[in-house]
């Protein structure tokens, strides 16, 4: 990531979660969660003074204070992390064109590399809104399982369509079936190079504030995919196909104990 290139890096955390409250404090090899994500947002942009955790619970901003960070307070309302962030960016007082990069509270596995890469990506396209990232999907239980975001994409690079669900669907009978089970079963993954959505958004602060204006749009609300708003609206997102699958961030019990067990490994 140049200097020449103006890069803010936010980290939203909520502290309610109807699977894992408070999760953002969740314990990992001696740290809460967050702290890692931070740590994870350091190494990809090395100064504190442009990464931000925005969170809406005291105990949180006592937390990310404890550990160094600079932590902003936003309104315990918003209905997504892009709401979230562009209050941060008004609070702030951030230029139109700067770019912020959204990384997620919840994922505090995900490369720094990858960090700097939907940065550069949306530096580096200037016709496009936001930037995110994708990798292939290689596990056919992936297609059909709804916490594994799809995504398809124009032939330009930019993004078509997200979804929980397998998309795009096999008609022709390799991917029929009676439920998600029967469908993984099935899917030729020979058939369409399936994509996985990672977690991570760069946009410039004016398409932050243009998202913040619009209410939560109904594909939005439906599959919980706030990047749909972006896509209802005629934005254009850009997407980087990586080589290598970062490892899950936690939305589940399942997932935090995996988490657990790769960071105590890591800290041994």
């Amino acid at each position: 990531m140049t200097d020449a290139i103006p890069i803010k890096i936010v980290i939203p955390a909520r502290y309610a979660s109807s699977r894992l409250p408070g999760k953002p404090l969740a314990d990992i090899a001696g740290k809460p969660m967050l702290q890692h994500v931070y740590e994870r947002a350091l190494e990809a942009k090395n100064t504190r003074d442009d990464i931000v955790i925005a969170a809406d619970d005291d105990r949180i901003i006592s937390a990310a204070k404890g550990f160094g960070a600079q932590v902003v307070k936003t309104s315990d309302t918003h209905q997504s992390g892009t709401d979230r962030i562009a209050e941060v960016a008004s609070l702030m007082g951030w230029g139109d064109n700067e770019i912020v990069v959204n990384l997620q509270g919840d994922e505090p596995l995900m490369p720094p590399a990858f960090v700097r890469l939907a940065g550069e990506a949306l530096a580096q396209n200037p016709t496009a809104d936001m930037a995110t990232a994708s990798c292939a999907i290689t596990n056919p239980e992936d297609v059909s399982n709804p916490n594994v975001v799809k995504l398809v994409t124009r032939e330009d690079g930019t993004a078509l369509y997200f979804s929980r669900a397998a998309i795009p669907f096999d008609r022709t009978g390799s991917a029929q079936g009676s439920g998600p089970s029967a469908q993984a079963d099935l899917v030729d993954m020979s058939r369409y190079d399936y994509q996985r959505h990672l977690g991570l958004y760069a946009y410039r602060v004016k398409t932050l504030a243009l998202l913040a204006s619009l209410p939560p749009d109904p594909l939005e609300l439906l599959e919980g995919l706030e990047q749909l708003r972006a896509l209802s609206a005629g934005l254009k997102i850009h997407v980087t196909k990586v080589a290598e699958a970062p490892p899950h961030g936690v939305d589940t019990p399942a997932d935090l104990k995996a988490v657990r067990n790769a960071l105590g490994h890591f800290h041994e």
